[in-house]
């Protein structure tokens, strides 16, 4: 076991390959395929848990400052917490926002409490999500976005009206994201790439971009780029996918998956409800498996298909949900599956010591977080028990996993990011009818085709790194965006290969700065947490 330590240790501190000893013992044909290429950093495994529809100051806009009213679970920030851009007292007690339902008066944030957590969720699209925020006054939530209700037990007059977008979570629900924001770093100044809901936010993470639509079936929701194609900016299906309906596009172009195929590094995307062969518990099977919401009595689909970005590329598709060959290819080259994989087959592939390099992951539509049909309690569970199963594993003292969201759902955030790229269509509406920001695109002076509709940055999200390496206790003020991820994925293993093409990631800045690459010396710290409560249960190592 010395040994075995002393190796890993070497191994992290040169930042080369890091074998686990399932690895270790295999056959020599194995090792060698299972091997993870050197990185620019000590993580060789990034792990993206891709959750739904939430701004930032819906989950953290009181943060660290809990209500800790009886009967909820308890939150007692460290003294040493630093200080976020959040709501503080005029923004919570003389905001700007008005409710149209009396035509009058401040809509003031308000707190959901526990028994709260199942809402419906707000107007997210493209042109309304710009037109609420009023040119960066952020003051027409409730008219333009705003949905009513419900949620149960529901005191506040705004619940009942369009003044719902105006309410938040403290650290007695989100618990155990404010727990991780404690124990290890967070950032108060990340952003969707582009407005709009969740299909364009999926596009961005993986490619930076929702230009190149080459194909269309149906009336998806695409608009001209200004160079002879189209933009994505709403919800459609992947043209082809078995379990697509209503109207679909395709994609062109390239995404973090074709460089990583290329260069041979091991990855998957793994979505909930993808694996059609699954019965679930009520007999639902193939495209109809689902489940339904603990919280939100609600039953809705395992797989969404617009949730599933790399379906949308020919490259990368796996139209028929084929399986893979084997446990041992999950995330390889040249396999049935191309990448494209159930949730539960990243479980098994890990336990079988077989984890990917570049892994982003999808809960079934119950725990993915979005409100309407999930929300924080059923997404806490999937979040807490994905990486408390993660800090049990070897592989921990060299893994980093990132949560993040593919939109703001319309939940009121009083930040307005800085838009890099303008557009001006007769979708735009942020500065007037038909303009999103002003000048050519790309404002940072960066060249790029196939801009419009894509203006951006959109609303402000939470963004989570939890690591060994990750800072304690830290907010990152560093403006981030959705493509800053697969920057950090292009610089660790593609010595800082871009999509290009017009792609963010020419522009985003990478997370880094949430990470201390300095050896934590012996111990990987670990944080259990209560996977109900979302409370520290447990803090340790890995050795």
């Amino acid at each position: 076991m010395r040994q075995f330590l002393a190796s890993a240790l070497m191994a992290a501190l040169t930042f080369g390959p890091l074998m686990t000893p399932e690895v270790a013992n295999a056959a020599p044909a194995q090792r060698v395929a299972a091997r993870t290429p050197a990185t620019a950093t000590p993580i060789q495994h990034l792990v993206v848990i891709f959750q739904e529809n939430v701004s930032f100051d819906h989950y953290f806009g009181t943060y660290p400052f809990a209500t800790n009213p009886p009967g909820e679970p308890q939150f007692t920030p460290s003294p040493a917490t630093p200080s976020i851009n959040g709501l503080g007292i005029t923004l919570l007690n003389a905001n700007p926002n008005l409710n149209p339902a009396n035509g009058a008066g401040a809509t003031n944030p308000y707190r959901l409490d526990r028994s709260q957590a199942a809402t419906n969720d707000q107007d997210h699209n493209y042109t309304p999500e710009q037109q609420a925020f009023d040119g960066g006054v952020m003051d027409l939530f409730p008219l333009f976005i705003g949905v009513a209700g419900p949620p149960p037990n529901a005191p506040p007059q705004q619940v009942v009206t369009t003044g719902l977008t105006m309410g938040y979570y403290d650290g007695n629900t989100v618990t155990a994201m404010w727990n991780y924001s404690q124990n290890y770093a967070m950032s108060d100044n990340s952003y969707d790439t582009t407005f709009g809901p969740s299909t364009p936010g999926a596009l961005n993470l993986v490619s930076g971009q929702t230009n190149g639509v080459t194909q269309v079936m149906g009336n998806p929701p695409v608009i001209a780029d200004g160079h002879g194609g189209f933009s994505d900016y709403g919800d459609a299906d992947p043209i082809g996918d078995v379990c697509s309906a209503g109207a679909q596009f395709q994609v062109g172009g390239k995404n973090i998956g074709d460089l990583l195929s290329a260069a041979n590094v091991t990855w998957g995307f793994f979505e909930g409800g993808f694996d059609l062969t699954i019965v679930n518990p009520d007999n639902s099977t193939g495209c109809k498996r689902d489940h339904t919401s603990m919280i939100t009595n609600v039953k809705k689909a395992d797989y969404i298909p617009h949730h599933q970005p790399f379906q949308y590329y020919v490259s990368t598709q796996n139209l028929q949900h084929t399986r893979p060959s084997s446990v041992q290819m999950i995330g390889h080259n040249g396999d049935a599956g191309n990448h494209q994989y159930d949730s539960h087959d990243f479980f098994d592939a890990v336990n079988a010591g077989n984890f990917p390099a570049v892994s982003f992951l999808k809960a079934a539509g119950y725990q993915d977080g979005h409100a309407g049909y999930s929300d924080p309690l059923d997404e806490q569970t999937f979040v807490v028990d994905t990486i408390n199963f993660l800090m049990q594993r070897p592989e921990w003292k060299s893994t980093a996993v990132v949560i993040a969201y593919d939109d703001s759902d319309g939940w009121y955030d009083h930040q307005l990011g800085q838009i890099v790229n303008s557009s001006q269509t007769s979708v735009d509406a942020l500065t007037a009818p038909g303009q999103c920001g002003a000048g050519a695109p790309f404002l940072a002076g960066v060249s790029a085709p196939n801009a419009q509709g894509r203006c951006g940055y959109g609303p402000r999200q939470p963004l989570l790194v939890i690591s060994p390496y990750t800072r304690a206790n830290y907010v990152d003020h560093t403006t981030t965006d959705l493509s800053s991820i697969i920057r950090f994925v292009e610089d660790n293993w593609l010595a800082g290969q871009r999509i290009g093409a017009g792609s963010f990631d020419t522009i985003a800045n990478p997370i880094t700065s949430l990470f201390s690459f300095v050896m934590p010396s012996t111990c990987f710290r670990t944080v259990t947490l209560d996977d109900n409560t979302g409370e520290v249960t447990q803090k340790g190592c890995v050795f």
